[in-house]
């Protein structure tokens, strides 16, 4: 397999988009750190990390703003999401913040925008706006973040709710809850699952059975954490690459095939759920 050819999963609609992609959560904060920032993100694009998601609540929106400079010029290569958030969720609200995030980001129009997680707003509301944004051309697809599967039950119950284009939560080694009911249910309607914090905040790379794995296949703990959670069907992973080496090492972990003893090991270290558990969040 080449440097560029990642596998895919499939959106409802039928697009795909590969498993691996690249966070930004965090990015934007120093303007001093903006520079090596931005270049991750390219070195990211040139290895075939072409979907980025980032977030209008990410450094109140300097993610977005780090994001617009590094896709300067190379738009079309990106599957590009960001999320709004739950307080600007009405439809005057979510027109408006889908507006203001295009300009950060120095585009057109979003691949795919979020409702960032569920709050007060009705979901039949932010749901027309997201109808009014494709309507408009300023979105391609629309999907929803933390959301468990009583709110996913929620929102494709309602008109045209079953355009919802992907659910992005927590989900990674030590948090396997989604595992037990909302990821099965995904799966059953072709709703990709997007992966944040898939080494959960570096947290994992000091779990003795992670490094015991890493040691054995001559690899990272990272590595590890990250193949384990591309291994799982309809899942894709956007972890964050602050530095080249970390973005090349991503781009490696797509190409390990963990062996069943690896998995077998990595299951008594990290339990599957036995019961439904309430969906978690960072």
């Amino acid at each position: 397999m080449s440097s560029t050819e990642l596998r895919t999963v499939a959106l409802p609609s039928g697009e795909a988009v590969p498993v691996l992609g690249q966070g930004t959560w965090n990015m934007g904060n120093d303007r001093k750190q903006r520079s090596r920032e931005v270049a991750a993100l390219q070195l990211g694009l040139d290895l075939g990390m072409t979907l980025i998601d980032t977030a209008e609540m990410y450094a109140d929106g300097g993610a977005e703003e780090v994001v617009g400079e590094a896709i300067a010029g190379r738009r079309a290569e990106v599957f590009l999401v960001s999320k709004v958030l739950p307080q600007h969720a009405t439809r005057r609200g979510t027109i408006a913040a889908c507006h203001a995030s295009l300009k950060r980001l120095r585009t057109e129009r979003l691949d795919l925008y979020l409702l960032h997680w569920q709050g007060n707003v009705p979901l039949a509301e932010t749901r027309e706006a997201f109808d009014a944004l494709t309507s408009a051309g300023d979105i391609r697809f629309w999907g929803v973040s933390n959301f468990d599967t009583d709110d996913m039950e929620e929102i494709v119950a309602l008109p045209g709710g079953d355009a919802v284009a992907s659910n992005q939560v927590l989900f990674n080694l030590a948090r396997r809850g989604i595992e037990f009911e909302l990821l099965p249910w995904c799966r059953e309607r072709q709703i990709p699952i997007m992966a944040y914090s898939p080494i959960d905040q570096a947290r994992l790379l000091k779990h003795p059975v992670v490094r015991r794995v890493a040691l054995r296949r001559a690899i990272t703990p990272a590595q590890v954490a990250l193949a384990w959670v591309l291994a799982r069907e309809g899942v894709l992973a956007i972890p964050k690459g602050s530095n080249p080496d970390h973005v090349r090492q991503n781009r490696a972990a797509h190409d390990v095939d963990l062996a069943p003893e690896d998995l077998l090991e990595l299951d008594n270290g990290f339990p599957p759920p036995a019961r439904k558990v309430p969906l978690e969040m960072l």
